[in-house]
Order: structure tokens, then sequence, then C-alpha cells
């Protein structure tokens, strides 16, 4: 497939581009300068995910979009971000007559054993909190989209580097934990999941959670 791919020089989009790559797609990375990032497992272009119409002009003539757009933790406005990315991305993909699209989520929304979400634990990072409710948003309106076929894909309650190993568990809305107690999965091997989604294809309009 031709995919372009949104955030591709971050930890986890770099992971999802070598991912690609490494199963034989056509990959072009999207940066806000189109020259960040210079061992990129990809070539890289600039644009704005924000806007609808640089979207649409980046995205015409590949099969798929992936987005890893994501903040930097403490830094800058992750709504604005996260919402601005997820507007950008819906209006351009409908302009350019591209359907498939498979964004990176988060965790915070994913419901707990007894039933309450990750962000509303007392013990959840303060520092996270203002992401974790972007995401949530994020969320929202991508299930309000019904002419595209969006993938959603929150991560483990951490993500971290690591080796990849191939090996992952796929959930829906409930937060996956190992027979530890422990929710997590290694940046690898969420790129693997993301990539069997975007490859696959089953999971349409709908989230899926990713972990050991």
């Amino acid at each position: 497939m031709k995919v372009l791919l949104f955030g591709a020089t971050g930890n986890i989009g770099a992971a999802i581009a070598e991912e690609l790559v490494s199963r034989g797609h056509e990959v072009t990375g999207v940066t806000r300068s189109g020259g960040a990032g210079a061992g990129s497992a990809v070539p890289l272009v600039a644009g704005d995910v924000a806007d609808a119409e640089q979207v649409a002009e980046l995205v015409r003539g590949h099969d798929a979009v992936a987005s890893a757009v994501g903040p930097r933790i403490g830094a800058d406005d992750d709504r604005t971000i996260l919402l601005g990315a997820t507007e950008g991305l819906v209006a351009g993909l409908r302009k350019a007559g591209v359907s498939r699209l498979v964004v990176l989520g988060g965790a915070g929304s994913l419901r707990t054993a007894d039933g309450t979400r990750v962000v509303d634990d007392p013990h959840f990072p303060e520092l996270w909190k203002a992401n974790a409710r972007a995401q949530i948003e994020a969320l929202g309106r991508y299930r309000e989209v019904d002419d595209l076929d969006w993938t959603y894909i929150s991560p483990a309650k951490l993500i971290e580097p690591g080796e990849r190993t191939g090996a992952y568990r796929l959930s829906g809305d409930d937060l996956l934990v190992d027979a530890d107690g422990r929710s997590r999965i290694s940046i690898p091997d969420y790129a693997v999941a993301f990539v069997d989604q975007l490859e696959g294809g089953q999971a349409l309009r709908t989230r899926v959670s990713v972990a050991y």
C-alpha cells in the first residue's frame, strides 16, 4: 500500500514507519517542517495536519493514512493539537476521497475492572490529564464519523521503548492487564498491532486497545 504517515518522527511514529517499511509498504512521512528527523526510515514532506486543504493535497494518491500525532506532554496545548489533527484529518480525507485512516489514540478513556475510566483514577498523573481528556474528545469526534473507515488504537496504560516480540492482545474499550495486573506494551509491539490493523481492516469505525 501507499501510506501517508503524520507524526512520522515521534517515538511511536518512527516505530510505525519502520514497521510499515519492513512489510514492503511505500510510506511518506509528514512533519511540520518536512526536514526533522534526519534518520527517518521514510521520506519526509512538510504539512500541517490541522489544515484540511493541505491534508487533502498530501493524501491524494495514497491508499491509507496513518496518524501518530501527539503533543509533547507538558509543553503544548494538547486539546488544540489533538482536536485540530482530528478535524483536519476527517475533512482532508473526505476532500481527497480516501477512506482508510488509522490513528494513535490514548488510554485514558479505557475502562478498568471496576468500570471507571483510567483517567479518573486518583493516581493518574496530573501531567497527562489534559492529553487524556483531549484524546477522549478526539475519540468522541471519530465516533460521529460514519463515512470514513477509521480505527482508533489505544495503547496500554504504559507504552515505552522495548523489544519487538510480535506478541500482543487486543480488546475494545476495556483496559487489558497481564497476570500481574500491569497494563503495558512496548512501542515496537504497538507498531506491530497498528500496522496489522492498517493491513487487515477488521476493526472499522471503532476503537481497539493493545497490550500484553
